[in-house]
């Protein structure tokens, strides 16, 4: 009999289940999706024109709070579990509401959902949202253009806004970024590669479509970097699998799903941030990746800053502004920008919560273990207008700016700016530059 399923979600890997799974496979009816994490995503549709012929109608989109009502009233058989940067005890007490409601609950692995390039595929994945893949990514392709190759991006989805408009994106300039009206979240991840000019990155809804988009790029294409996003394990088949962990979050790459499963796969492991943790979180990390995965090359690296107007740190009250999800499922206390304003001997931290507005409010009721950071939280036009306010509103003497886009650009700030740009340092042997020398030469690619 034809099962009824529910996908449990927040727009992406989600989706991405859906489309290599679901999408045409008549033993299956997918009656819902469920949303968490991002917020404003719930009550929509996944599109028809994006669902197949089996959903004339597009498929529901609700918050996941409503999941055992949900399993109850469509008469759910499976709930499949489908995003990412999540502690081990809430998958399983997500799985005992499943459980408990009737339904059987399901986790997809690699083989039904990862998709085959006619190109080599290079994966940076994480065992935490924040650990720096995205620095990783950006040193992987420097170093690729260096050796005269063509490298295309790929970056994880975070379609949330026109799911058909957002099936095949390209970004090539920072125009593209307004073209395809991007979230600050978006930008975040899109902006620094395409201010490199040294390749585009893709990015949308239908992984399959954009991945055959991408090994025809009209500027070329020899090699396809996959950039993951939160901790979750690539879409596409890698050909090497790098990993990147934190020691500031010691034991997360062996609690937090499916972040050990990426510690696992890898052929590489990237130890990051090795000059900001302690000796000790370093060895933990580096005993625990040691126990669940021996044969990998582990590369030491440190994330270094870039500050363009460090007197407006020295002695001043600064609010320091940090990309957003780092902050609130990535649980960290500390970003690029409080560690600028550490380093440069600011005299305060202001605490932006007293002068919090409309949903950025909400997002420190939501997360109340941020501090005295601001997120760049920008998922909608609403939101970002709620942060130009927050910053507004608060008494400092300048702005520190830790996520890695231009953030003028989105917002007024009437304030001075500090803009702090991070990048990936190797330390030592072994280092990407060999690895991918070796990567080269595996597949011809010379």
């Amino acid at each position: 009999m034809k099962k009824n399923v529910i996908i449990i979600g927040a727009a992406g890997r989600d989706f991405h289940n859906f489309n290599t799974f679901f999408r045409g496979n008549a033993n299956y009816n997918v009656v819902a999706f469920t949303a968490a994490q991002i917020p404003d995503i719930d009550g929509r549709k996944y599109p028809k024109e994006l669902a197949g012929d089996l959903y004339p109608e597009g498929i529901p989109i609700y918050a996941q709070e409503e999941l055992s009502r949900l399993i109850k009233d469509l008469k759910a058989d499976v709930c499949v579990f489908s995003y990412s940067d999540v502690p081990y005890p809430r998958v399983m007490n997500v799985s005992a509401e499943v459980n408990a409601a009737g339904a059987d609950f399901w986790l997809f692995g690699p083989k039904e959902t990862m998709i085959k390039s006619t190109k080599p595929v290079i994966a940076v994945g994480a065992t935490r949202t924040g650990c720096g893949k995205s620095q990783t990514s950006r040193r992987i392709i420097e170093i690729l253009v260096e050796m005269g190759l063509k490298v295309v991006a790929i970056r994880h989805p975070m379609p949330y806004g026109d799911l058909v408009k957002q099936k095949v994106q390209r970004f090539a300039t920072v125009e593209d970024l307004k073209k395809h009206e991007c979230t600050i979240e978006e930008m975040e991840e899109y902006e620094p590669h395409v201010v490199s000019k040294r390749n585009v990155i893709y990015a949308g809804v239908d992984y399959e479509a954009i991945l055959r988009e991408a090994e025809k790029d009209p500027d070329g294409c020899d090699i396809i970097l996959w950039d993951g996003g939160n901790n979750d394990f690539p879409f596409y088949v890698p050909d090497l699998m790098v990993g990147v962990v934190d020691p500031l979050r010691p034991g997360a790459e062996v609690s937090y799903y499916p972040g050990e499963v990426v510690a696992r796969m890898s052929d590489v492991i990237c130890v990051n941030k090795i000059d900001s943790a302690s000796l000790e979180d370093i060895n933990a990390v580096r005993k625990n990746i040691a126990q669940i995965n021996p044969k990998a090359i582990v590369v030491d690296a440190a994330s270094y800053l870039t500050v363009d107007k460090p007197e407006l740190i020295t002695g001043k009250r600064v609010l320091v502004v940090e990309d957003g999800p780092t902050l609130t499922h990535g649980e960290m206390k500390i970003g690029a920008g409080t560690v600028a304003a550490l380093k440069y001997g600011a005299a305060e931290l202001v605490d932006p919560r007293p002068y919090t507005v409309g949903k950025l409010k909400t997002t420190f009721e939501t997360y109340p273990e941020i501090g005295v950071l601001l997120p760049a939280m920008g998922y909608g036009e609403q939101q970002v207008k709620d942060l130009e306010a927050t910053i507004a509103n608060t008494p400092c003497d300048a702005v520190v700016i830790g996520t890695p886009i231009d953030l003028n650009r989105i917002v007024k700030i009437k304030q001075p700016t500090v803009q702090v740009g991070y990048d990936l340092q190797e330390i030592g042997h072994p280092n990407f530059e060999t690895i991918l020398e070796d990567f080269v030469e595996k597949h011809h690619l010379k």
